[in-house]
């Protein structure tokens, strides 16, 4: 992170830049979630964080906390509300943003709501994902991961995150919507323009948010007119505390929805192909030991977990002698948590048998992911059915390899040939 101040008065609070300058030519000497080198191979940059400089802030994108160990992200995960999820994202707070708003005003409930608020609307949400009901979604996910293989199979070569990791979730989300899957593609450049590719551009931003919000408020229109047993037309039968839930309330829901069972899961699979098509030892052994799949999976949450998360301080917060004030902003890095040698063994390593297994992907506490279960099945079968049709396969081209910056890490192009 380039600009990093250091507060006379905090003389703990480290300046990342400079610690950072001694590191090896190739790595970049100031940190930057954003940086395409930076994502591509992160481990150095967060072991040497972690090792001098563990909690840290910047003064980039308007400045915000940053968390590179295990205890940390323990810590302040679950200090709520102080440190609220009114603000999930880095992007810059306008100035006159009211931290207090009601959360009908808010981007993504219940995301961006806390305790007791968020409660209510949360419960609503996980019927869908329990493991009972996600096994509902097993049989068109297989089949889906089938026909997405027969579409390339026999030409020998494919982009593994294209071509099957981004088709995946986008259409398992839209069967539990209940809206088209054939729009996978449209809803994957909508996800993308807000939290991706338009979170250095606000008009980007902003449009494509608009292009959901629209689409849902119509699919919901819709609803109202001819309900089903959707998600959509479950949360327009809620309410809450006998107060029928809002419309903008119910698409915003939708939105988040849809960009939670997109973005992350899309991104853990393709970087999991990826890891497969480079480690040829990890793959064969994949391949003939199936009954690995499990803890295979679970280390590649591990080892890549897309997702850090972020805060905003309600009222001045104290952590290892600097002090998070209110308004300002922390990002809990729980893929660099879990990464941390005091927790996990070769950490920075792929052991697909690890035994103990500790991972955080999913982060911790009252905003846990609500979709885990729904990301362990799709994980499951995407690499199951791919290691049954495709066993042998590899890189095809390095060069080719890309990673979404960001807050939500993952691999974009894998290209493979088999």
């Amino acid at each position: 992170m380039g600009g990093i101040s250091v507060d006379e008065q905090e003389p703990n609070a480290c300046s990342v830049g400079e610690l950072l300058s001694d590191m090896a030519a190739d790595q970049s000497t100031d940190f930057d979630m954003f940086d395409a080198s930076y994502n591509a191979d992160p481990g150095p940059v967060w072991k040497e964080m972690r090792e001098t400089c563990p909690f840290s802030r910047t003064e980039e994108r308007g400045g915000f906390w940053v968390t590179t160990t295990y205890e940390d992200a323990q810590a302040l995960v679950r200090r709520v509300p102080e440190l609220s999820n009114r603000q999930v994202s880095v992007v810059e707070l306008p100035e006159d943003t009211d931290l207090t708003a009601d959360y009908h005003t808010r981007a993504f409930p219940p995301i961006t709501m806390d305790p007791p608020e968020n409660i209510p609307l949360r419960r609503m949400i996980l019927p869908f994902f329990t493991p009972k009901a996600v096994e509902n979604y097993r049989p068109y996910t297989e089949s889906l991961c089938n026909e997405l293989i027969d579409g390339f199979i026999d030409k020998g070569v494919c982009d593994a995150a294209v071509d099957y990791a981004q088709q995946i979730t986008p259409r398992v989300i839209s069967h539990i919507l209940g809206v088209d899957p054939n729009q996978a593609d449209e809803f994957v450049g909508w996800v993308r323009g807000v939290i991706e590719l338009g979170f250095d551009n606000p008009e980007m931003r902003a449009e494509n948010n608009k292009k959901l919000v629209i689409f849902f408020t119509e699919q919901l229109a819709l609803r109202r007119e001819n309900p089903s047993d959707d998600f959509i037309s479950l949360l327009a039968q809620q309410s809450v505390d006998d107060v029928p839930l809002a419309d903008k309330t119910i698409v915003k829901m939708c939105v988040l929805t849809l960009m939670a069972g997109i973005d992350t899961t899309w991104s853990s699979i393709g970087s999991s192909m990826l890891h497969f098509a480079t480690h040829p030892e990890d793959r064969r052994r994949l391949a003939t030991e199936p009954e690995l799949l499990s803890t295979a999976i679970e280390e590649m949450l591990r080892l890549h977990a897309p997702v850090s998360v972020g805060r905003v301080a309600m009222e001045d917060v104290d952590h290892n002698d600097a002090t998070i004030k209110r308004g300002e902003r922390l990002v809990i890095n729980f893929p660099a948590a879990n990464r941390d040698p005091a927790v996990f063994e070769n950490p920075d390593e792929a052991v697909i048998d690890r035994e103990r297994n500790r991972h955080i992907a999913f982060g911790i506490g009252i905003h846990r992911c609500a979709g885990s279960n729904l990301a362990r099945m799709e994980m499951e079968v995407a690499l199951k059915t791919w290691f049954d049709r495709i066993p042998e396969f590899e890189l095809s081209d390095p060069d080719g390899v890309t990673w979404a910056a960001g807050q939500v890490r993952g691999a974009r192009n894998v290209p493979v040939r088999f």
